[in-house]
């Protein structure tokens, strides 16, 4: 393994033995399968352990060429994560949760990184101790590594949960006002959010306080046995009756009485009114079958709901959304939907986080038009990462094709972002956008 400073030799040897691994066949003698599978186990291990420790010595090389130059302190960090999370194909929030804990591994929990050198942890255990300690000083993160991780015996055996309640108690132990306040401040940030889920399904996720969300889920448990037990529950199961209950009290509405907000569903005309199969795409969410969406459409229209119907024009190549011009600085809101609809969520590889501003690809600085082609969709913190110094990004020409960005890091490192690729059109190619309020 790499011993010192990386080389270059040292690189293209990791990268043979890559190729090698990748020739080996499951089949033979069981026992040695299995040792197989341990001997790659601690390979992972020690793999993560050389990623920290990687990781760290990027961000401080950057760190000190950026203080050297004379750069403001508030550059000095800002795009780390980004390139971090580029070269390990993960999103900005992932690449900034693995610099943040290569930085905990390698200054503050020498034990816990031997551990994981020596296959004696993996990466998630070794995350838990990491999680569960942030709140602490870096003297008694340290007391905590040595406790839990300064002899292979103490955690041998013991659960991912036995590991949470070790070292929440020694953090208890050791500082129990960093853990109130932490507390405090995981209590701020309570939220609601959503995800896809398979069969046009979503899940609804709410980060609360446990007594809260113990007292809801409860609640709602009490009333579903309720309207089974008074024959009201209209055939309906207890986990069926428990999401209606929780839909009708957070929207005032009843379950089959329609969502009182605006969403923007983009299926083409022949799906729309030929009964044609292409999915449509259900803007926040992801693709819905063709007879989901006509559905929906339906639905909206049989219960009165305000509906409008607006063209959007695609290329009959590609079937990629067309672009819409302006002289503005600023994207205007009707070119800001089609970069929402074409883009979907953030343009960065690897995120796919909600779009939250709407970027110049060649910035205005550089006489960037305010342009389809020369915008994207990116979240807050993408943005923000590519203003730093060495970071560049502009649209390549790509005729009759789907959007194309290049996207350069500081250290000569290029990826390309394209829009998620719709089926080509045989016919006109335009998409109808139905907006039900």
């Amino acid at each position: 393994m790499v011993v010192g400073a990386l080389v270059a030799a040292d690189l293209d040897e990791l990268r043979a033995f890559t190729a090698r691994l990748r020739c080996v066949e499951a089949g033979g003698d069981a026992g040695l399968g299995i040792e197989w599978l341990d001997a790659i186990e601690a390979l992972k291990s020690v793999g993560c352990a050389v990623q920290a420790v990687i990781t760290d010595g990027v961000a401080t090389s950057i760190r000190a060429d950026r203080r050297a130059r004379g750069l403001p302190r508030v550059e000095w960090d800002r795009g780390i994560a980004s390139q971090i999370a580029l070269a390990r194909r993960e999103s900005p929030n992932r690449g900034g949760r693995h610099l943040g804990f290569a930085q905990a591994l390698v200054h503050e929990m020498p034990h816990t990184l031997a551990m994981l050198q020596t296959g004696r942890l993996n990466e998630w255990r070794a995350t838990l101790l990491v999680r569960e300690t942030a709140c602490l000083s870096a003297a008694d993160r340290a007391i905590v590594d040595r406790r839990l991780c300064s002899d292979p015996a103490i955690l041998d055996g013991v659960g991912d949960r036995g590991l949470i309640t070790r070292a929440k108690a020694l953090a208890v132990e050791l500082d129990a006002a960093a853990v109130v306040a932490r507390h405090r401040k995981a209590v701020s940030e309570r939220r609601v959010t959503t995800r896809p889920a398979p069969d046009s399904m979503a899940y609804l996720s709410v980060l609360m306080p446990v007594e809260q969300a113990v007292c809801l889920q409860a609640t709602l448990g009490r009333d579903a046995d309720s309207l089974i037990a008074t024959g009201d529950s209209g055939g309906r199961t207890r986990n069926q009756l428990m999401v209606d209950l929780l839909f009708d009290r957070g929207t005032g509405q009843t379950a089959a009485g329609g969502v009182p907000v605006a969403v923007n569903l983009v299926l083409s005309d022949e799906t729309l009114l030929a009964g044609g199969h292409e999915a449509a795409q259900l803007h926040g969410f992801g693709p819905v079958p063709a007879g989901i969406a006509r559905q929906l459409v339906a639905d909206a229209v049989d219960r009165g709901t305000e509906t409008s119907l607006r063209r959007v024009y695609s290329c009959p190549r590609s079937g990629a959304l067309t672009a819409m011009e302006s002289q503005s600085r600023t994207f205007p809101k009707s070119l800001r939907t089609l970069i929402d609809l074409r883009d979907r969520t953030c343009r960065t590889p690897w995120c796919d986080a909600p779009i939250r501003h709407h970027d110049h690809i060649r910035s205005r600085r550089q006489h960037g038009a305010t342009t389809a082609r020369n915008g994207s969709g990116l979240c807050e913190a993408c943005n923000y990462a590519k203003e730093a110094p060495g970071w560049t990004a502009r649209p390549v020409h790509n005729p009759g094709r789907t959007h194309l960005i290049d996207l350069g890091t500081p250290t000569g490192h290029h990826y390309r972002s394209t829009v998620p690729r719709p089926r080509p059109r045989r016919i006109c190619g335009h998409r109808e956008v139905v907006s039900s309020r």
